[in-house]
């Protein structure tokens, strides 16, 4: 069978019936598993994403590829596959690659078949596109170096915030010892090794993933670990991946997760990693549980912004950058300006490219309150 059809009808036999709230649209190529997928440094390329194989020894209880899960799977050979992804690149069709697997004979041996793919593509076929690699559970401290020196980016999937979410969700799995520990490995390879053994003389970015409303995990539990990640580990990216039932497995007639959940995490998450914010700042309710109403940094803002605004001409860039409407970017040009003058009006903070509507609540011009619209609604 020729590899490109058969990356069809892998993509046809492993079709999830209900996709992820919020996931990315296929671009559809011939009905190709293409996403158009946003990189680090923010431009956006269509990026094949496919597995070696669909066969996976590990039994999750959410996930389509379940051993006990009854449907057609298809296997690749590392260079069946490299060959693939060659013809659709050369053909403009894609510009990236995101490889993972079932895993089938353990992790560390999944992994070097990953890594054989990997190194065909590098150095056989001279593929030099975008190519986030999966780091299987299991893998060996040797094979996630060499998967570093391979990649643009790798990944540790952690699928829940602790051992005790991950019994439910993949009772196969240890949290600590499979899936943390490779993620650990990463971040010491980035700071002891020199970043020239890395593909194009930098270490790539690593990344994670949790399903999210499956087991009865909460926003706290999930930004914990999230917190810890980004702060410990400084990982570019956690992905909070919103449960979906699947056909044939033992979750199958759980709800799907609602879509505001999965965007008050993104939000939460993105405060703890550029903002400034802390755990504790967060607004949790109840059970630790994010606000579905209202977005976390505005709900602290109404908490403590109203009766004490953000000096505009005097705050720092992390009191600036709490304030809502006002990012990192934001923040920074404020200092650059102020530099030259003092800022006096919301008119001010839009010629920065600012929100000023939605900052007017909580800041002052040099000891004078902005003077905005309330909103009637």
């Amino acid at each position: 069978m020729d590899a490109v059809d058969k990356l069809r009808k892998l993509e046809a036999y492993t079709r999830v019936e209900v996709e992820s709230p919020g996931a990315c649209p296929l671009k559809q190529a011939g009905d190709l598993p293409i996403q158009m997928a946003a990189l680090p440094n923010g431009k956006r390329i269509p990026l094949l994403k496919t597995l070696l194989t669909a066969v996976c020894e590990n039994n999750c209880t959410y996930c389509a590829f379940r051993r006990e899960r009854d449907f057609r799977r298809e296997s690749f050979q590392p260079d069946e596959l490299a060959d693939a992804v060659m013809r659709l690149w050369r053909a403009k069709v894609i510009e990236g690659v995101f490889l993972s697997s079932g895993v089938a004979g353990g992790g560390a041996r999944t992994q070097e078949r990953l890594i054989a793919a990997a190194e065909i593509l590098r150095h056989r076929r001279g593929f030099t596109g975008y190519l986030h690699l999966k780091i299987m559970p299991g893998s060996e401290y040797a094979q996630v170096l060499r998967s570093m020196q391979l990649a643009d980016r790798v990944s540790v999937n952690l699928e829940a915030p602790n051992q005790s979410r991950l019994n439910q969700l993949a009772p196969d799995k240890t949290f600590l010892g499979q899936l943390l520990q490779p993620l650990k490995w990463v971040d010491e390879i980035r700071h002891n090794q020199e970043p020239q053994a890395g593909w194009k003389g930098r270490w790539p970015s690593s990344t994670t993933q949790f399903v999210v409303g499956a087991v009865g995990e909460s926003d706290l539990e999930l930004l914990e670990t999230s917190a810890h990640l980004h702060h410990g580990l400084h990982l570019s990216r956690v992905y909070f991946s919103g449960f979906s039932p699947v056909r044939g497995t033992p979750l199958e007639d759980h709800p799907a997760l609602d879509s505001w959940r999965e965007h008050r995490l993104y939000q939460a998450d993105f405060l703890l990693r550029d903002y400034g914010f802390e755990l504790e700042d967060l607004p949790f309710e109840g059970a630790g549980e994010l606000p579905r109403d209202i977005d976390p940094k505005l709900a602290w803002a109404r908490a403590h912004l109203i009766d004490a605004p953000v000096e505009v001409n005097q705050a720092d860039l992390q009191d600036l950058m709490k304030v809502p409407g006002i990012g990192p970017q934001g923040a920074r040009a404020i200092v650059s300006a102020r530099r030259q003058e003092r800022l006096r009006f919301l008119g001010d903070l839009r010629r920065l490219g600012i929100a000023a509507e939605r900052a007017a609540p909580f800041v002052a011009f040099s000891g004078k309150r902005a003077a905005y619209q309330l909103r009637l609604f």
